[in-house]
């Protein structure tokens, strides 16, 4: 599958990608430890990020949401990772899998955890991780019903919930595009892939 878009290098950018760039990679994903590169050798944007590039006003909506989502929640390091990953296995994600493992991995996670979750078994997991874990699934499922909901707004917290319910919805439109865009985990940023498995199956 050939990538359907190509992700520019910073010299090559408009102002406005270059505002938007700089939001990327001199934010809080470029704080830390780095589990995931940002930009390839020739500074070109990886992941979904690249195609951020294409509508400038949105992808700096999508980069706050993200960065919020990844660092300003009520949500555990591992809640959020169990979250995220459960949204990859469920749209076959194998961009957010990969990079989001790598995350899990450093936060503890073991091998039968996390071939679990590609399975989208949560039986595990307990406490509020397993409760995560479930609500996460109903969420998928399309919407959580009164019991789920109470239980879950009793053991989160409304704003918890609300963070959660808007994580889901956005690794789903990650999800999306990456699959629309043909990203690839292990292709080149800025090129189309060619010959290579696209980032989602």
């Amino acid at each position: 599958m050939l990538r359907r878009t190509d992700s520019p290098r910073p010299d090559q950018m408009e102002p406005d990608q270059k505002k938007l760039y700089e939001a990327i990679t001199q934010g809080a994903r470029a704080q830390g430890p780095q589990h995931f590169a940002l930009t390839d050798q020739q500074g070109r944007l990886n992941g979904p990020f690249g195609d951020f590039l294409l509508s400038p006003s949105v992808g700096m909506a999508l980069q706050g949401l993200g960065s919020a989502l990844r660092y300003e929640t009520k949500l555990t390091g591992r809640a959020r990772e169990l979250a995220i990953l459960l949204v990859a296995a469920r749209h076959h994600s194998t961009f957010e899998r990969e990079s989001h493992e790598a995350i899990a991995r450093a936060l503890g996670f073991t091998r039968d955890e996390l071939e679990a979750i590609r399975r989208e078994d949560v039986t595990s997991f307990e406490g509020v991780e397993s409760l995560v874990g479930r609500t996460v699934l109903a969420l998928l499922d399309g919407d959580l019903g009164d019991w789920a909901w109470s239980e879950a707004q009793d053991v989160l917290g409304q704003r918890t919930v609300f963070e959660l319910v808007t994580l889901v919805g956005y690794y789903s439109t990650l999800a999306l595009q990456l699959r629309v865009f043909r990203v690839d985990p292990h292709g080149p940023a800025g090129t189309p892939s060619r010959g290579l498995t696209p980032a989602t199956d």
